[in-house]
């Protein structure tokens, strides 16, 4: 299963498994506009993230998400939620769907942060990883003031169903900010 990552705010994967040609896996990102009094989040380029067959997991890291508060004042909260959609090939039926309940996510700890403020990831460690079948909170502050900013490099872990048929999977892993 090959994947791809591309988006600002949304991201769109795709999937490739054996018996299919390959997707382009390189185009650029769209960032989302910083301004004084914004609070921005931006998702990482195009990555590749690798293969594998069905009936197997993959395990891959997306790249760094980083969120930027401009906001300033005494207290400037926010919480970061990921979500996601299946992710299928066309020609529809059971054996061509990877349910986002067969999506995992895990955060990590943050990789960098400026600024003052608690930053609490949603899923610290591998043994956290949570599945996407529902929207999961990646991230938050819940303490401090604005004009700080947050990176992390989350994970995502598929679990591709022992019958699916080869193909390319789409599907969009969301992040967005509050």
């Amino acid at each position: 299963m090959l994947w791809t990552l591309v988006g600002a705010g949304s991201a769109v994967v795709a999937a490739v498994l054996p018996g299919a040609a390959a997707p382009v896996t390189s185009q650029d990102v769209g960032r989302v506009a910083r301004q004084p009094g914004t609070l921005s989040i931006t998702v990482p380029a195009a990555v590749s993230l690798g293969s594998t067959f069905p009936g197997s997991s993959l395990s891959r890291q997306l790249g760094e998400v980083r969120v930027r508060d401009r906001r300033g004042g005494q207290e400037a909260v926010w919480t970061t939620t990921v979500s996601a959609t299946d992710f299928t090939t066309p020609g529809g039926g059971p054996a061509r769907l990877i349910s986002r309940s067969q999506i995992s996510y895990w955060s990590g700890q943050a990789t960098r942060t400026s600024g003052s403020g608690t930053r609490v990831p949603g899923q610290a460690t591998s043994a956290q990883a949570q599945s996407l079948s529902v929207p999961r909170t990646a991230f938050s502050k819940t303490s401090g003031g604005g004009n700080n900013d947050t990176r992390w490099r989350p994970t995502l872990i598929a679990a591709v169903p022992a019958t699916a048929v080869g193909g390319t999977y789409t599907g969009t892993i969301t992040h967005s900010v509050a």
